[in-house]
């Protein structure tokens, strides 16, 4: 492979990890590619920067992070555990660049708004990274051609996760990994919170290969516990906060009246939002996919404003102005009140399809692998000092008691007015009938 290195190492300033180091030609060429600058116009963190105004980063700054997580990794390994021969299971350092190339682009095929734009398109960001790495037409796949004329694949299989050496898999991809580890720290930050504050260094002191993947050493087990915990709480904390799933609802079904009128051809006659139509027509090539950020879809919301349509008009205006919908808890119990709920939303004037939504956030803080499931997961192994292997939930009190233990919640959501009396108009009518079918403790 023709692995050039920098006559001088090029440094990145970074509020988590203070200096990004680059020393290969291949990841300087990366960075300047208009397919990765392109990720510094998507927010790593979508709608929640309407609950944690400080939530600005960005996709490109995330896979900066992941990068150099990564490079500290393949340090660690080369300094502490290097291959003697093919069979020891040890560190290969010839697996370095193709390891630090997928994590740079790990996060290339996002698309704006990310998981939002995702549900409401049917786009996978995954086959979308691998697709723009394994195309002739993208500057991404023309640098990583001139390591070899392979090289594009070799790192499109490892976000496959197909790639032969686990090793660089689960650097990338596995319970404890580059990507997790930046955005837990880096996402804490910039929330201004400080569940997701574990010790990095110390985790990266105790990795160690072995010949199927990554382990722990026994005496940073504790650390590893922290990062488990941290995780569980940044996702009930932040991720699912309900407030940020309340403008990801008015994002998706402001997406979704767009993408219906559309289909109706009831956009004539108003300025057509071209770089969506290919998405509106599911056919959509690189360059279609490529041309959208955050910041075009926030130009056609602007446009939407003054659309003749009531409805994209309205949502448009609430998803710019911040005007969330409230959310209302339910669980087996009170699930059969959401007809009559949604029914009373469509009485006070509002079309339930746009302004009513259930939505579900569950995250499995950790789990261990189970032959009987379909999708194998990569559990966490503490090495013993005798070398053996030790699944952590079952030495750890702590990721056993979340072990297997899905947590979050299932909401409604539905416009504010339902629960705010009006003297003088339509809601007034329906504000008490919808309020005693929700407890005001349950409402966010």
């Amino acid at each position: 492979m023709n692995v050039q290195m920098l006559p001088r190492e090029k440094v990145f300033r970074d509020p988590i990890h203070n200096y990004i180091h680059v020393q290969h030609k291949v990841i300087l060429d990366l960075i300047n590619t208009k397919e990765f600058q392109r990720l510094r116009r998507i927010k790593q963190l979508g709608t929640s920067s309407f609950t944690f105004q400080g939530a600005e980063h960005s996709r490109f700054t995330h896979c900066m992070g992941v990068y150099e997580i990564t490079r500290q990794i393949c340090d660690n390994f080369q300094r502490n555990y290097p291959s003697k021969n093919s069979d020891d299971g040890l560190w290969n350092d010839d697996e370095r660049i193709v390891a630090l190339c997928a994590a740079l682009l790990h996060d290339l095929g996002h698309g704006p708004y990310s998981h939002t734009f995702e549900h409401i398109f049917n786009t996978d960001h995954e086959m979308w990274t691998q697709k723009i790495i394994t195309s002739p037409e993208t500057e991404i796949n023309q640098v990583l051609k001139q390591v070899s004329d392979d090289f594009p694949e070799k790192v499109a299989s490892v976000i496959d996760h197909t790639y032969p050496n686990p090793q660089v898999v689960q650097m990338i991809s596995s319970q404890i990994d580059a990507d997790r580890m930046d955005y837990l720290l880096r996402d804490a930050y910039f929330t201004g919170t400080k569940y997701g504050m574990f010790d990095l260094t110390r985790i990266l002191r105790v990795m160690r290969p072995y010949k199927k993947g990554i382990a722990f050493d026994n005496d940073g087990m504790h650390a590893v516990e922290d990062y488990v915990l941290c995780r569980f709480q940044m996702y009930q904390q932040i991720y699912f906060h309900p407030v940020s799933r309340g403008m990801e609802v008015v994002l998706t079904k402001l997406l979704q009246r767009a993408k219906d009128l559309y289909e109706h051809n009831q956009m004539n006659g108003f300025e057509m939002p071209s770089l969506l139509v290919p998405f509106f027509n599911k056919n959509v090539t690189i360059n279609d996919y490529l041309s959208l950020d955050d910041g075009i879809l926030n130009t056609y919301f602007t446009l939407w404003q003054n659309y003749p349509d009531e409805t994209l008009k309205d949502l448009a205006y609430r998803f710019l102005s911040r005007k969330p919908f409230k959310s209302a808890q339910y669980n087996h119990e009170t699930k059969h009140k959401l007809p009559e709920l949604s029914e009373l939303v469509e009485s006070a004037g509002f079309d339930k399809n746009y302004y009513t939504a259930i939505n579900t956030s569950f995250d499995l803080p950790y789990d261990i692998y189970n032959p009987r499931q379909n999708k194998r997961k990569t559990q966490i192994e503490i090495m013993q000092d005798d070398g053996s292997l030790i699944e952590l939930s079952t030495i750890s009190r702590l990721v056993n008691a979340l072990t297997g233990k899905i947590s979050g919640d299932e909401r409604f959501y539905f416009p504010k007015s339902m629960i705010v009396e009006h003297s003088n108009d339509i809601f007034s009518e329906y504000y008490q009938s919808f309020k005693d079918h929700i407890h005001n403790d349950m409402i966010v």
